[in-house]
């Protein structure tokens, strides 16, 4: 498409012979557009570049496409940066409202329900539990779900490594799965472990 560079052409005439350039650039960056927004930010870009052409600087069709262009790719990233920052904020949120516990039944995956204060008040029943379970698995007992600390902590506090606290969490809760160990130290609770 010619661009012809006469004096007193308006916006409209500029339009006319490039409204086809907005549209190669929105297929040529592979943008779906079913609302018009990209098409509105290159109209956009080409009345700013209508209104600062310069005609000493360069043809003004390569002028045009370099303000559509780049004014299409810096929407892009407004946007990415934008759906990044939704999903962090979605994530800490459903880290903060679940805990960031999961537990998974074949392929679906559900909340386990945030237990930050379990009841501690039942001596008995803690100490039945005790001698049930190895040093370590009490450990992880006494310290992340009586203390609610972290994994983290736990390791410092008992000079080891992340994944052997999390081992013991895990024997703990395959022990406390198993119903005939439940009944073995008579405890009924719910399935949330």
């Amino acid at each position: 498409m010619v661009i012809t560079e006469q004096e007193g052409m308006t916006f409209e005439d500029v339009f006319k012979q490039n409204e086809r350039r907005i549209h190669y650039h929105i297929h040529r960056l592979n943008l779906r557009d079913p609302h018009q927004e990209y098409f509105q930010e290159g109209l956009v870009a080409l009345w700013k570049a209508y209104e600062t052409y310069q005609p000493d600087q360069g043809p003004m069709s390569t002028y045009f496409n370099y303000q559509i262009r780049n004014r299409l790719i810096d929407l892009i990233r407004k946007q990415s940066r934008a759906e990044k920052i939704k999903a962090k904020l979605i994530t800490h949120h459903t880290l903060h409202m679940e805990n960031g516990n999961r537990r998974r039944r074949q392929e679906n995956h559900y909340p386990i329900m945030n237990r930050t204060h379990p009841e501690t008040t039942d001596k008995e029943l803690w100490q039945h539990l005790q001698i049930h379970l190895t040093d370590k698995q009490w450990k992880w007992v006494n310290w992340f779900i009586i203390h609610d600390m972290s994994v983290k902590a736990i390791a410092h506090q008992e000079n080891t490594t992340e994944d052997a606290v999390k081992s013991w969490g895990r024997q703990v809760r395959k022990k406390l799965r198993d119903e005939t160990f439940r009944k073995k130290i008579r405890w009924e609770i719910n399935d949330s472990f």
